[in-house]
Parts: structure tokens; C-alpha cells; sequence
């Protein structure tokens, strides 16, 4: 019993440091920075010329903004905005699908918003000189781009042209799916009678440092797929750091990631571009950009080129990312979901309680399955762990009788105890077993309702109307029943429901084990389903549905290995 006591120890302080870590983390205040040295940067990649933003201090409210430019609407099956003529960017960005809050009334989620506001936030493409003696204008953010559309909508792409007045025509064919990706297809006319050389550019931009959620759970930030490696970046290392961060590669993609959303270029894979990240300040303003430069092209006089880069602004569905993956050879962009170390158990959990859930409609009942999943694919093991446990339960009479008589010779304690379980043939250990099954499903599954957005907002059933927060009703009100809120108290002692079921089964459940020998063990293993009733409350309810499923069904199990022993003695 002495293994399995420290077993549900380490557990405990598991428990105790991933609670920590969400909900009571606080960084040490940091230090106040020295001066920066680096200058204000007004230029970007060589002087890139599609970096140029508005010189506006303060912000602007968004309609405000919004009335400021002339637009093109954006309206297809998932999306709501629009893209500015001014600079050709996609900065009005709304995910039709999406809500705020569970609130009839909440606005839908907004991705992207004009640069001049708070959180402003945009991608536009373009094109920089390959060298400084190229004496030709090009577009940049404040140059006005001509078209005769009024809208882009699924799959009927506008064309977009500037003349430089130099001789040179610049075209941009902008295409949306029926999702969340974006095509753009950028063409130049050379009529002069001189070569010219360019290289393809694209960026995102954010304004402000945006409120992250994860803490160390996830990672939200500059994000990308650098020649085939996951590179994440900390907004505070990039407000740190010294000049832009630079990845020369092969493809991948470069972008933002928040929670559930993400942003990022992609261009394409065959090329090699470099990379960029990084922050600095204009007009007191916290600036964050991801962009690259490709290649140099040289387009002959009197001929023109056409290139086609990829961006994908909207949700974190992982079906979608997956499709993606595969059409346009894309690699890893599942990665943008921080699946974390249990990768190899979280993506697949996730993929079948998507598919129970398109089976029976409703992801707590997902969750219910795949518990009972698990129990089904684990269970020779926990049988054989189950059995160990009876047998160190018929045992236990015998156990008390040696520590009587040897209680003053540990030794001697030792060696009777170890030849009782020879003589006997039990393993004290195995009964450990359920438990260590169970971490990495514990973890991987928080994990899930943690940061995968198909668990955002998922309801079960009566009072639960999001499996991915704690639940909602509270002790300390009789559970709606006294007309007092207590939600302005720690979640720890603003016990819900359902940690109140959960502790109750694992209180049952320990009534079927052996109980401890040791009078000290036994006190803790007493106290803990009262200890995890509170260490739960403040975790997703769907976490604590499936603890409350796992124990109704081990208790389900040990009951049947019990009464099947029973039978075989009697026989």
C-alpha cells in the first residue's frame, strides 16, 4: 500500500502545480526595462516599402475606422467583413460561426480589425525592390488600389490593379473558400523597356499586446512552421529581443495564434523565403509582425509574372486544419493547435469524441464513451490490477496479525509481509495500476478541453452549458436555491455540482479497495476524495465527468471481478 500512497501523492501535487499554473500563476512584476536602443522602426524588410502605415496617435473607434476608407465587402458562408482599397488589407474580419459569449445577443468572434484602432490587426501582400538601384515606385499601405467590385463572397474572386505611372501594372486577385483560407494572387505587368527585379512580400501585423489565457497551458503568440520545426514565441521574448528574429526556409507557414484563432501566411511550399518576427513601437504604440520576403524574380521588359501565396485567417477547427494540411501540402498546420507532450493521445481523443458526438449529438456523452473506451481497451489490464487488489483485500486480516506481532522489528516486519505475498502470489503494486493508466488520459483529456475550440461553449446536459469551464452552480447558494451570487470567490471553495458527484464516487470506489495497514495512510486515503473535491471544482466540467464516469465504471468493474472470484471459491 506504501506504492500506491506515494502513487496518489504524486498525483496530489501533479494536480496541485497544473491548478497552480492556471489559476493561481502570477509572474514576477518585471523588472522596469532599461531604454531601448533600437529607434522606432519605419522600415522594414530592405526598406520595404508595404510597411508604411497611417501616422495616426490614439486610436479610432472601429466604425470610425471602419467610414474612413473606401472598403470591399466580405460576405461568404463564414465570414463577415471587409478589405480596405487603402493598402489592399484584409483588416474587417468576422467569424459568422462563432460567439463571444453563450448570450442570445453576443457579438460574433472578431478576428481582424483596422490597424487605427486598439488591438488592431491585418495581413496584406506585396512586393519590395530586390535591390536599391530599382528606381520605380511601388504599392504600398497607402496606396489606393482600383477595382470595380462591390463584394467578394464564396469562391468569386475581385481583382485589384494599381499603375505605377512608370509603366508598371500591379494586379492582386483576391479568392475566399467556403471556409477560412484566402488566396491571393499577385501579378506584374512590366511594360518598360528595362528588366526589373522584386521580391514577393507578405505580413501580419498586431497592434497592442493582446490578453492571453494559457498561462503555461498553451502557447499564444508568434507562432510557424520553420523547415519543418514548430518555432513558438513568447510576445515578451519578442518584446525583448533586439531587432527582428530571421528563419530562412523551405515553405511552412508564419502567423499568429491566439486560443481558438489563428492567423497565418503560407507561401509557396517549393520556394525558399525568409522569415521574420518581430515588435516595435510607433506612435507609442505596441506593434507585433510576422512576415517573409521570397525570392528574387526578375520580370523581362514587356512580359509579366504571377505568383499565389496563401493566407488563412479564422477558427482552429482541426478537421479544417487537416484538410488544409493535405490540399495544399502544408506541413504540420495542425501544430497551431497546442496539442502539448500528449500529442499522440490528444489529437485521437479529440478525433473520437468528434466522431461520437456527430454520432449522438452531444460531447458530455462523447466524453461518457470514450471513458468507456478506455475502460474496454485497458481492460485486461485493470483486470488482472482489480484481482491483485481482492486478494490484498481477503489479506488484509492476516497483514494486521504480522504487523502486531513484529511491530517492533521493521526487518523482520518486512520479510513476513513480502513472504505473504509470495505464498499468495500477489503483486502489492498492481493495484496501482488503474491510477497510472489514468494520469496520461487525465492530462491529455484536460489538455482537449483546454484548448481545442470544438470543446468551446459545448453543452451537456441541465445546468452545464460549456464542458470547457468549471461547473457553474455553487454550494455556497444551495445551488441556485438562496438568491445570492457567489461567483466572486475562488472557484476552489465554489463547489459545483458535479465535483460534489465526483467526490461521492470516489468515495464509494475506496470503499472496494483494500484499506490501508497503516493507520497514517488510511487517514489520507480518507480525506481524499474530499481533497479532490476541491482541487476539481475549478477545472472544466468536462474533466470532471469524465473522473465521475471512470470511477462509476472501475466501481462497476471491481463489483464483477468480485462476485467472479466469489464463484470460483464456492465452486
Amino acid at each position: 500500500m506504501k506504492e500506491q500512497g506515494n502513487l496518489l501523492f504524486a498525483i496530489v501535487l501533479s494536480l496541485l502545480i497544473l491548478l497552480g499554473f492556471q489559476y493561481f500563476f502570477e509572474a514576477p512584476k518585471m523588472k522596469k526595462e532599461a531604454e531601448r536602443k533600437k529607434l522606432e522602426q519605419t522600415e522594414n524588410l530592405n526598406n520595404n516599402s508595404i510597411n508604411k502605415e497611417d501616422d495616426i496617435s490614439g486610436y479610432l473607434e472601429i466604425n470610425e475606422a471602419l467610414n474612413k476608407d473606401n472598403r470591399i465587402e466580405i460576405d461568404t458562408d463564414r465570414l463577415k467583413g471587409s478589405i480596405s482599397v487603402k493598402g489592399l488589407k484584409i483588416d474587417d474580419l468576422t467569424l459568422k460561426n462563432y460567439k463571444e459569449t453563450l448570450s442570445e445577443n453576443s457579438e460574433s468572434v472578431t478576428l481582424f480589425k483596422p490597424s487605427s484602432t486598439k488591438g488592431g490587426y491585418f495581413s496584406n501582400f506585396g512586393w519590395i525592390k530586390a535591390t536599391k538601384e530599382e528606381n520605380y515606385d511601388l504599392p504600398n499601405d497607402q496606396t489606393i488600389w482600383n477595382t470595380d467590385a462591390k463584394k467578394i463572397t464564396n469562391n468569386n474572386p475581385i481583382t485589384f490593379y494599381w499603375i505605377n505611372g512608370q509603366g508598371i501594372r500591379f494586379e492582386q486577385e483576391i479568392i475566399i473558400d467556403e471556409n477560412y483560407m484566402f488566396k491571393i494572387k499577385q501579378k506584374v505587368f512590366n511594360n518598360t523597356d528595362k528588366n526589373i527585379n522584386l521580391n514577393p512580400v507578405a505580413k501580419i501585423s498586431r497592434t497592442d499586446t493582446p490578453k492571453t489565457q494559457g498561462f503555461f497551458i498553451l502557447h499564444e503568440g508568434p507562432i510557424g512552421i520553420i523547415d519543418n520545426v514548430l518555432e513558438e514565441i513568447d510576445y515578451k521574448d519578442l518584446k525583448k529581443n533586439i531587432g527582428p528574429l530571421e528563419y530562412n526556409t523551405k515553405g511552412g507557414w508564419f502567423g499568429i495564434t491566439d486560443k481558438y484563432w489563428l492567423a497565418t501566411l503560407i507561401p509557396d511550399q517549393n520556394s525558399n523565403v525568409v522569415a521574420r518576427y518581430q515588435f516595435y513601437t510607433k506612435n507609442n504604440k505596441e506593434k507585433y509582425q510576422v512576415d517573409y520576403k521570397g525570392g528574387i524574380i526578375e520580370i523581362p521588359s514587356n512580359k509579366s509574372i504571377t505568383i499565389e501565396n496563401l493566407l488563412y485567417a479564422g477558427a482552429k477547427e482541426v478537421k479544417l486544419l487537416d484538410k488544409y494540411e493535405k490540399q495544399y501540402s502544408i506541413p504540420r498546420l495542425d501544430f497551431a493547435i497546442d496539442f502539448g507532450w500528449y500529442y499522440f493521445l490528444t489529437k485521437p481523443f479529440l478525433y473520437i469524441l468528434i466522431f461520437f458526438k456527430n454520432m449522438f449529438g452531444n460531447f458530455g456523452v462523447s466524453i461518457i464513451l470514450l471513458t468507456l473506451l478506455i475502460k474496454l481497451v485497458f481492460f485486461p489490464l485493470a483486470n488482472k490490477s482489480y484481482v491483485a487488489m481482492q486478494k490484498m483485500k481477503e489479506l488484509q486480516p492476516q497483514l494486521i496479525r504480522i504487523k502486531e506481532m513484529y511491530k517492533n522489528d521493521k526487518t523482520k516486519l518486512n520479510q513476513e509481509m513480502m513472504a505473504l505475498y509470495k505464498r499468495e502470489k500477489v503483486n502489492p503494486a498492481a493495484g496501482c495500476l488503474p491510477i497510472l493508466i489514468q494520469i496520461p488520459v487525465f492530462f491529455a483529456l484536460y489538455k482537449i478541453l483546454f484548448v481545442s475550440l470544438e470543446m468551446r461553449q459545448a453543452p451537456f446536459y441541465l445546468w452545464i452549458d460549456d464542458l470547457s469551464i468549471a461547473d457553474p452552480t455553487s454550494i455556497l447558494n444551495l445551488f441556485g436555491l438562496l438568491p445570492y451570487d457567489p461567483n466572486f470567490l475562488p472557484k476552489i471553495i465554489n463547489i459545483g455540482i458535479w465535483p460534489i458527484i465526483m467526490g461521492a464516487t470516489m468515495w464509494l470506489q475506496q470503499k472496494l479497495n483494500p484499506q490501508p495497514t497503516d493507520p497514517m495512510q488510511a487517514k489520507i486515503f480518507t480525506f481524499l476524495p474530499i481533497f479532490f473535491t476541491f482541487i476539481l471544482a475549478p477545472f472544466p466540467s468536462g474533466l470532471v465527468i469524465y473522473w465521475t464516469a471512470n470511477n462509476v465504471l472501475s466501481m462497476g468493474q471491481q463489483i464483477l471481478i468480485k462476485k467472479k472470484m466469489e464463484r470460483k471459491k464456492n465452486i
